[in-house]
């Protein structure tokens, strides 16, 4: 079986699901709004722009999980999921994992964005293996730090070698979807890389390496 990787914003989804959380948590008031939204913005421009500092964006994103007890925390993440997340997963990108998913191959989503936000996600799209940045908890409350690598750029890299020795796998035959030159580095490193609606940096990148480059939001 071979691995099939898979990004998940603006990939399967349609948009950016760390970035609507924190919108998420401005209309509910969870924060402060005009602030937060604010800083929300910046960094997500950041993180377009490939000038993220991981470290300081999760001292932020992670700041409000430690604020609220996990019962709150998980009832506004359903309500999330709900009205934000499950109207922008694209037909597409499920037929595509679930092609991959016929085929045999191991389905792993591979995301910078939290495990409180994607782990539920990759419920939605029966995908098993998860790759996530890891919110730190202790004693059963987020502690609104990270635990480990964050799972972004090259730590994507780094998290998936990690997963690779735990599970005795190897990328023979492995393939990776993403629309983002943040993820450049771990497709350098497998078989088969797939640009997906890529941004203008990744759209040159995978032309000039003869890259495929596909679409979910256009799809025929």
């Amino acid at each position: 079986m071979a691995l099939a990787l898979f990004d998940l914003d603006n990939t399967i989804l349609s948009d950016d699901s760390d970035h609507l959380w924190g919108d998420f948590l401005v209309e509910l008031g969870a924060v402060d709004g005009e602030r937060y939204k604010r800083e929300n913005d910046r960094f997500y421009q950041k993180y377009k722009e490939g000038r993220l500092d991981i470290f300081e964006f999760l001292r932020f994103s992670l700041k409000p999980l430690s604020e609220h007890d996990p019962e709150t925390l998980y009832a506004w993440r359903e309500r999330f999921l709900a009205e934000r997340i499950d109207p922008i997963i694209l037909p597409a990108g499920r037929d595509l994992i679930r092609k991959h998913r016929d085929a045999g191959d191991t389905l792993i989503i591979i995301t910078a964005t939290n495990s409180f936000i994607t782990a539920p996600i990759a419920e939605r799209l029966r995908v098993e293996h998860l790759i996530a940045t890891e919110p730190e908890m202790v004693d059963g409350r987020y502690t609104g730090r990270v635990a480990g690598t964050p799972s972004y750029k090259e730590g994507k890299v780094e998290r998936l070698n990690q997963w690779l020795a735990e599970h005795g796998r190897s990328l023979d035959g492995s393939c990776f979807y993403s629309d983002s030159h943040n993820d450049i580095a771990l497709l350098e490193k497998v078989e088969r890389p797939v640009a997906v609606d890529p941004d203008e940096e990744l759209d040159s990148y995978a032309r000039e390496r003869g890259w495929p480059i596909i679409s979910l939001r256009h799809a025929a």
